[in-house]
Order: C-alpha cells, then sequence, then structure tokens
C-alpha cells in the first residue's frame, strides 16, 4: 500500500509542478482576464481528464497483458506522444510558452528522481524487473540528479542557452533508452544473455501505469517544450 501511495503522492507532485508552470505562463500572456481563465480551466481539465483515463483503463483490465502489440504503448504512450507534438508544434511561436522562465523547465524534471527511487522500491516489492531500474540498465535517474544542477547554473549564467538544448536532447535520448529496455525485458529478455525471469504483470496496473501513461510523457513533453522554447525565444532577465 505504501508503494501505491508513493506512486500517487508523486503524480500529484508532478500536477502541482505543471499547474504552477502553466497558471504563471497563463497569467503573465493574458492577465486576469475571462479568456486566461478558460485557459485555465482547459489546464487543469486536460490533466484530470487524462489521469481519470489512466485510473479507468485499470478497470477494463485491457492493459493486464504483454501480449503483442503492446496495450500500454498503443493506449497510453502512443496518445500522449502524439499530443506532444501536434500540441507543442501549434504553439511552437506563442507568446505563453516565452513567458515560463526558461529554469523552471530544466527544475521540474528532477522528479524523475522519485520515479527511478520508487523502480528500486518496487523491485524489492517484486512488481518490477531489475533490468529497468538503476540497478540493471535505467540510468534515468541520473539525468534526474543533474536537473537542479544544470538549473542552478543556468541562472548563475555558467550553462548556456546551447547547452540546455544539448541537456534536452540527451535526456530524450535516455528516455528513449529507457522504453527500449522496458521493450525488450517485456519481449525479448533473451537478448541480455541470461535466464531472465518475466517482467512482473503486477506494473501493468494503477496506479503503476500512471509511469508510462503520465509521468515518462510528461518527461518527454516539457523535454521538447523547453528544446522549442529555447529554439524560437529570446534570453529573458527573467530565467
Amino acid at each position: 500500500m505504501g508503494l501505491k501511495l508513493g506512486y500517487l503522492a508523486l503524480t500529484l507532485l508532478v500536477i502541482i509542478a505543471l499547474y504552477v508552470i502553466g497558471f504563471r505562463a497563463i497569467d503573465d500572456t493574458f492577465g486576469k482576464t475571462k479568456k486566461a481563465q478558460r485557459k485555465k480551466t482547459l489546464f487543469i481539465l486536460g490533466l484530470l481528464l487524462w489521469n481519470l483515463y489512466i485510473f479507468a483503463l485499470d478497470g477494463t483490465e485491457l492493459l493486464q497483458t504483454f501480449e503483442f502489440p503492446p496495450r500500454f504503448v498503443l493506449l497510453l504512450i502512443l496518445p500522449a506522444f502524439l499530443f506532444t507534438g501536434f500540441f507543442i508544434y501549434r504553439n511552437r511561436k506563442s507568446e505563453w510558452l516565452q513567458n515560463i522562465p526558461k529554469s523552471w523547465l530544466i527544475f521540474i524534471q528532477a522528479f524523475r528522481i522519485g520515479v527511478e527511487t520508487l523502480f528500486v522500491f518496487s523491485l524489492t516489492a517484486g512488481v518490477l524487473h531489475s533490468n529497468v531500474t538503476i540497478e540493471g540498465y535505467n540510468f534515468d535517474m541520473i539525468l534526474g540528479i543533474t536537473a537542479p544542477v544544470v538549473g542552478f547554473l543556468f541562472l548563475r549564467k555558467i550553462v548556456s542557452v546551447k547547452a540546455l538544448i544539448l541537456w534536452n536532447y540527451l535526456g530524450l535520448l535516455i528516455l528513449a533508452s529507457v522504453i527500449l529496455v522496458f521493450m525488450t525485458t517485456i519481449f525479448t529478455p533473451g537478448i541480455y544473455g541470461f535466464q531472465s525471469t518475466p517482467m512482473p504483470l503486477e506494473f501493468t496496473r494503477y496506479p503503476y501505469t500512471t509511469v508510462a501513461g503520465f509521468l515518462m510523457p510528461v518527461a518527454v513533453f516539457i523535454h521538447v517544450l523547453s528544446i522549442v522554447q529555447l529554439t524560437h525565444g529570446k534570453m529573458n532577465p527573467a530565467e
């Protein structure tokens, strides 16, 4: 029960962080107008409805299988990635994007320390395979640890915008490697060269599905958002 509460608490923490970032951008762009209120309402509804969707999927038991094609990819990851591409492309030159302090989009990635810490506890509880934790081939915690450091160095003007862009691409590359480790551990465990135990099916249950459905897509979304902001924007004194 404590482990599940950990995943729920981290999900709530990330929602709150996104709320702070989103409301800051809306307020700085639209002020205290009806348009701002509408956008805030849509923003909150979007976050809540997507998380309710993840929760509702658990009741259908559609995700409780590792048969190919992977349903968690089709029902969780793919829709989140499609939304990321569509939303950011459509808003790539929007004023609100430039009103988000650049360092905030770096600092928020520290939540991945929490994800990887929960992975270690999940391994101990028998609901996750060692391959997909830091004890195996998942090095995402290292990226999470660098987030506050890189953000601080950027605020001190020690790290350049170009370096931030490269850091974001590195973060995306690491996330891609984590997804690859998950997929190969589930479908082709033999490539690791030893007799491997299967991925526990328990990890397809809620709230563990918040990782594939919300937490990992948020990390991807923030990386892409930061890259677009840094590429199209100008330096702002309030970074």
